[in-house]
């Protein structure tokens, strides 16, 4: 079976978020960045024009190789709306594509998942890992602090009920996250920084 590549590895370039911004109706060049953290991850040059966009930037292949200055069109296409307005799209550029898209995935090129052959996360997860990825969303809301090996806090001004509903949800994520440690696995008491007996009776239905 073909392998398929977990799309956060590629920079996303979104139709709905330049039509939604309006910078389709623009004229003049605009530079779009991505970013990791605090960190500029990566620039474009955007050049809007009647039916497509003209993409500018430099690729470099690996670490150490020599920045190529890319420059292509991407068409655009508009489809009406049932209840009125339109819907912009992206044509993927890659030849023998053109599929319509709203999201082009970007590394040497701009083009569909399809073509990358990239997979959505949750298709590559676990039942472990989707617990996990849901833990850390219910942290972010309780205290947006630490990570799954961490104690739990409530935020300033959250109210004791609605935290101890997400401490529930957050605890039966994390047994489940932890489902797949060896039961025999000593180490696991050290890498965690609050009561098993409390997680386990979370985790009870």
């Amino acid at each position: 079976m073909p392998t398929l590549t977990p799309m956060p590895w590629y920079r996303r370039l979104d139709v709905r978020r330049l039509q939604r911004d309006s910078l389709l109706k623009r004229r003049s060049s605009f530079g779009w960045q991505w970013l990791r953290g605090r960190e500029v991850d990566g620039t474009i040059n955007i050049r809007p024009e009647d039916d497509r966009i003209i993409l500018n930037y430099k690729h470099r292949q690996g670490s150490y190789g020599d920045w190529t200055e890319m420059e292509y069109a991407v068409a655009i296409e508009r489809t009406p709306c049932h209840f009125g307005g339109e819907r912009v799209w992206f044509r993927c550029p890659a030849v023998g594509c053109l599929r319509r898209v709203a999201v082009l995935y970007g590394a040497k090129y701009f083009v569909c998942r399809t073509c990358y052959r990239l997979a959505y996360q949750c298709q590559r997860e676990t039942d472990s890992d989707r617990a996990t990825r849901r833990a850390y969303s219910l942290r972010n809301q309780a205290c947006d602090w630490g990570t799954i090996f961490d104690p739990l806090f409530r935020r300033k001004g959250m109210h004791k009920r609605t935290f101890e509903r997400i401490k529930a949800q957050y605890f039966r994520k994390v047994y489940t996250a932890f489902s797949d440690f060896p039961k025999e696995q000593a180490s696991l008491d050290g890498l965690i920084d609050f009561d098993l007996e409390e997680l386990e009776a979370y985790s009870r239905p």
